[in-house]
């Protein structure tokens, strides 16, 4: 069985090719709009106000607590959790305390 021939395919080719590229990953991402669904709406930075600080315990076999804080972003109003970087600037971190957020990528390894 291969392609539909004929005068009259053409309906026929155009719905299955459709159909078809919805199992193309890049397709689908770019057109089902999930990218707007997350806390950060698309963007690389948003603005937060701090809840509270928090500990968040690292999977096996590490044993480490992370410092996180888990921030409510002024645009949308979803909270996250945020991490802090570096050793011991969560000291310089207070409740209610307006802070900026970015989202940190495990590096982009397109093939």
């Amino acid at each position: 069985m291969g392609k539909t021939r004929g005068m009259g395919a053409g309906r026929k080719l155009r719905t299955h090719r459709r159909r078809q590229r919805w199992a193309d990953k890049s397709y689908k991402k770019s057109n089902l709009g999930n990218e707007w669904k997350k806390p950060f709406a698309g963007s690389s930075h948003a603005k937060g106000i701090v809840l509270e600080k928090i500990g968040i315990e690292a999977k096996q076999p590490n044993s480490a607590i992370r410092k996180c804080a888990r921030v409510q972003l002024i645009k949308n109003g979803k909270k996250i959790a945020a991490f802090v970087p570096n050793d011991g600037c969560l000291n310089y971190i207070e409740e209610n305390v307006s802070v900026d957020c970015r989202i940190w990528t495990k590096g982009s390894c397109r093939r």
